[in-house]
């Protein structure tokens, strides 16, 4: 080091000018007043999501392989003949499907399909199908194909067509029957625990080289009826050496004595999703056929079964699946959880089904929002933070919801210096920026000698940093005065507080820090408007990266506390006439909504979401 540096010199002991040092910042401040001056432009993706997938034309390209294990390719592509005419039925139009199993409410997973699948076809000018894939008959309930039309056209989407997978049955049936005559099917009289065994040690079922005559027999006596449920399958003569084990000669049909929802009983078979699904994509004409992302092991199956059978095959695409914190979005655990009482219904609040959302507040648009917000990304496994559909939610509510008083835990506070009886009409705003020339944009609020406030806003003992209500302390009340407590009413345990006795400015010119919500008695001796509400939480305690359906006792990280009902909080009168699905802001303490099982003796509201949580903070 001292033959690179030499001897010390006075200038190594001088220390490092601090005016050098802001000489280089305005240049610093300049550069960065350039950058912001030239925001980010946001990619393509991001300002049209939809513009990764290619146009119905290019779908003569190979975009999958499917490998076999005797070392054979199937590259998965349209020919030009029979593109060309897919194209002339179409007109060159996008069509794409959302097909809900209509076994159980639609989540808000469902919502992104919806996005994924009516967007596209929005956004490309095309027509989107809702297809009912109805292929259980013992799953299917009309409740549920009800609540799916009634919640698509509420998430404001408009089907170009409602359709059915059993209104193509007997088309399934024929190529079904064509397959087996192709040699690509056989019927097969493994137990499903053999068909388990056989799949794990990749051996073929000692059926699958029956002669085809004899399927052809077999599957037509299956279609009368005259082979006992159980005792027949119809498998897909796929690749049981694959390494791909949705190659393992999948299920096509099976026995199942159940009418059908839809069809009656016409038919006791039934077929599967994985051979209805593809071929009713490609009998509709389907350009896109989109899904989540743990289909994507069955898209070799899909192209197999189009290809054996000559038939159009649409451009498959997997998105990532949408996981929300501290939820389930499983329809088995939703299902578990509604059936066995540990919520209100489909429809409750806690829920992040669409019916829940709904009831609790949530807007579509906001949903939407949301969904759009996340994109359209393959990249699985990553659960979205709650709280970040509460930010959309707050978004929209912020600019829609009136604002209005109404006190959860009501604390009386008697106004010894206003005179018993009289009542004043104050002006209180519904929205923050309100015009004074806007009568419309006020509401009357009624304030007497005896109001009440929050019992959570006073406290015996005074502080720095607190700014409610206490013992020789000023608040202003909003919208009306200035009070200063000026004494105590304690119960027999000298702790619990009964009534607070204060003295309000009519002046107002002391300009308390603190302001707080509050509701008065309308008319002497007269209570506030009783109303009921509902404080909804997370239904489940797991945060951040954790699925909670994922924990071995999942069903013990419910939230004791994700319902708190308040039988009797006081509102101010104009709450009188709101009208179920009505929402406002309490002033203070949330988005709320009224809720169906309001009456006309009482209304009952249920929390959408919280404000933003500034109050607590620093004891402001």
């Amino acid at each position: 080091m001292f033959e690179l540096l030499g001897e010390r010199t006075a200038a190594d002991d001088e220390k490092p000018s601090k005016k050098k040092e802001k000489k280089e910042k305005p240049a610093k401040v300049e550069k960065k007043a350039v950058v912001d001056d030239i925001p980010a432009q946001p990619s393509e993706e991001e300002l049209n999501p939809f513009s990764i997938f290619p146009a119905p034309e290019d779908n003569v390209k190979v975009h999958t392989e499917v490998f076999f294990s005797n070392g054979s390719v199937l590259r998965c592509c349209n020919t030009r003949e029979m593109l060309d005419k897919h194209l002339k039925l179409t007109g060159g139009r996008v069509f794409t499907r959302f097909p809900p199993e209509p076994n159980g409410y639609l989540h808000i997973g469902h919502a992104k399909a919806m996005f994924v699948d009516f967007g596209l076809a929005k956004e490309r000018g095309g027509c989107c199908y809702l297809r009912y894939d109805d292929t259980n008959p013992e799953a299917e309930k009309k409740e549920y194909i009800n609540h799916i039309e009634e919640i698509v056209k509420w998430m404001g989407w408009e089907p170009f067509k409602i359709t059915y997978t059993s209104d193509y049955f007997q088309d399934l049936y024929e190529l079904a029957v064509e397959l087996i005559r192709r040699g690509h099917a056989y019927v097969d009289h493994q137990t499903p625990e053999e068909i388990k065994e056989y799949r794990e040690k990749k051996m073929n079922s000692p059926w699958r080289e029956r002669p085809i005559a004899e399927s052809l027999k077999l599957f037509d006596d299956m279609k009368r009826g005259l082979i006992e449920e159980g005792k027949a399958t119809l498998r897909m003569k796929q690749d049981m050496q694959s390494d791909n084990f949705n190659m393992y000669d999948l299920i096509a049909y099976r026995i199942k004595f159940t009418p059908h929802p839809h069809a009656g009983d016409k038919w006791c078979i039934y077929p599967s999703y994985d051979y209805a699904h593809c071929i009713v994509d490609s009998l509709e004409n389907i350009t896109h056929s989109l899904c989540t992302l743990e289909f994507e092991t069955r898209r070799a199956s899909y192209y197999w079964l189009l290809h054996a059978l000559d038939l159009y095959q649409p451009y498959v695409w997997e998105y990532s699946r949408l996981n929300v914190t501290n939820t389930v979005m499983s329809k088995r655990k939703l299902n578990y959880i509604v059936t066995n009482k540990y919520v209100d219904g489909w429809d409750d609040p806690r829920l992040m089904t669409l019916a829940g959302l709904r009831r609790r507040g949530v807007t579509s648009t906001a949903i939407n929002a949301f969904v759009r917000g996340i994109g359209i990304t393959r990249s699985d496994c990553s659960m979205i933070r709650l709280d970040r559909l509460e930010y959309h939610i707050r978004e929209e509510l912020n600019k829609t919801a009136p604002r209005v008083l109404v006190v959860l835990h009501p604390l009386k506070v008697v106004i010894t210096n206003l005179e018993s009886g009289s009542v004043m009409d104050l002006d209180a705003k519904k929205w923050p920026d309100a015009q004074a020339d806007d009568t419309s944009a006020f509401y009357k609020v009624p304030f007497s000698n005896v109001v009440y406030i929050e019992r959570s806003d006073f406290r015996m003992k005074d502080s720095k940093d607190y700014y409610g209500l206490a013992l020789g302390k000023s608040v202003l009340l909003r919208y009306a005065f200035p009070i200063k407590c000026t004494d105590v009413i304690l119960a027999d345990d000298n702790e619990t507080v009964l009534e607070i006795r204060a003295e309000y400015d009519p002046s107002k010119k002391s300009k308390p820090k603190g302001v707080l919500h509050w509701v008065a008695e309308p008319s002497p001796g007269a209570d506030p408007l009783k109303v009921e509400v509902r404080l909804f939480d997370k239904l489940f305690n797991s945060e951040n990266s954790q699925n909670p359906a994922e924990l071995d006792n999942w069903l013990a990280d419910l939230n004791p506390d994700s319902k708190v009902v308040v039988p009797a909080a006081y509102a101010v009168p104009s709450l009188r006439d709101a009208a179920v699905g009505d929402t406002f802001q309490f002033e203070r303490l949330g988005y709320f909504t009224v809720d169906k099982d309001s009456t006309a003796e009482k209304l009952v509201f249920n929390r959408t979401v919280t404000l933003k949580d500034t109050y607590g903070k620093g004891g402001k």
